[in-house]
């Protein structure tokens, strides 16, 4: 019965599902590429999984706090990649939540400005009351 609801919540919600695991798949692989790339090299100071994975978070969300920074020219290939796709994602959930948000208004004003037909009588009902 569960998997139902998340199957039917999952199916509704594409357009959010899709850029949140695309999220995670940029985070995981360049953080897996960044630590292969980088680990053992002189002077690098990504060298161990976590490192690479806190590297990959916070430059996909482009903070970009410099602690920790690739020294190979493969390294900074995944880096530029790594950004790219965390602006491009970005701009894409934005886009996405402020469609939906102007659906909504959209729909609300609609409703607020719509003629609605009276039934048969009403207007004799405000001719009793006055």
């Amino acid at each position: 019965m569960r998997i139902n609801h998340l199957y039917t919540y999952l199916k509704t919600n594409i357009n959010f599902v899709i850029p949140i695991g695309l999220i995670f798949a940029v985070v995981i692989f360049g953080g897996i590429g960044m630590y292969l790339v980088e680990h053992n090299r002189p002077g690098a100071n990504i060298t161990n999984l976590g490192n690479a994975f806190w590297w990959a978070v916070i430059t996909i969300t482009t903070v970009g706090y410099g602690d920790y920074t690739p020294v190979t020219t493969i390294g900074r290939i995944i880096a530029v990649l790594v950004m790219f796709s965390g602006i491009g994602i970005v701009v894409s959930l934005v886009t996405l939540l402020s469609q939906r948000r102007l659906q909504h208004t959209e729909s609300m004003l609609k409703l607020k400005t719509e003629v609605r037909p009276k039934l048969l009588g009403d207007e004799n009902s405000d001719k009793r009351r006055n």
